[in-house]
């Protein structure tokens, strides 16, 4: 019996908001010329050598992970540890790459936490977001509102195999969660299934149900 088939109908029409962006030519030129002026002019003797810009580029671009209602705020979306310490979460597009699909993951310990969805509490209402330590502990995917309450974020219904995520409030509202770049582009965060088994894989110990991705929607 597929686990899906017990989730309650009101969680199933929940609306799902696209939302697209894309850099703006203001946002560009405004790049560059700060990348101008922050790098400034560099005196070259025969003794020096020529440093290309690209070579300082090496590192990930970061994108912010949010939690998104147009009725509403826009929420911060964290993890949580067993102490209650808030970690960052992220969305990870690596030089050069396309933006197309991204990893999701949790800053904790200067170390990147895979966030994967795991299966369902015994009622099978939920699918709960965790990241995973490499020791299998589990840390909660949460949005913040602006009172400091937690929302917990889950998949909540399938298409096909893609799982919709939002974070839950009280009340059996979502926000939709997203990823957004430093210039303006908006990705939908959802889990993926690769496999038609309900187990798609193990990761330190911990049964997952599906991959959990920062997406570009047409």
């Amino acid at each position: 019996m597929d686990l899906l088939s017990n989730f309650d109908i009101k969680y199933n029409q929940m609306k799902t908001n696209k939302i697209t962006s894309a850099p703006t030519k203001t946002i560009i030129l405004f790049s560059l010329l700060l990348l101008m002026l922050t790098n400034g002019y560099a005196q070259i003797d025969n003794d020096s050598k020529l440093i290309k810009p690209e070579t300082n580029i090496t590192d990930d671009l970061l994108w912010h992970v949010k939690a998104f209602r147009p009725d509403a705020q826009i929420l911060q979306v964290k993890a949580i540890d067993e102490n209650g310490k808030i970690h960052d979460v992220k969305a990870f597009q690596s030089y050069e790459a396309s933006s197309s699909v991204l990893n999701v993951k949790a800053l904790v310990d200067e170390k990147r936490l895979p966030i994967k969805i795991i299966l369902p509490n015994n009622k099978g209402e939920y699918f709960p977001l965790v990241a995973i330590r490499d020791d299998g502990s589990k840390l909660k995917i949460v949005a913040i509102n602006d009172k400091g309450e937690y929302l917990e974020v889950k998949g909540h219904s399938k298409s096909g195999n893609v799982i919709n995520i939002s974070a839950i409030t009280t009340d059996g509202f979502g926000y939709n969660i997203i990823a957004i770049s430093p210039f303006g582009e908006v990705n939908s965060v959802m889990g993926i299934k690769m496999l038609d088994a309900t187990e798609e894989a193990v990761i330190n110990g911990v049964s997952i149900f599906a991959h959990v991705k920062a997406i570009k929607q047409n």
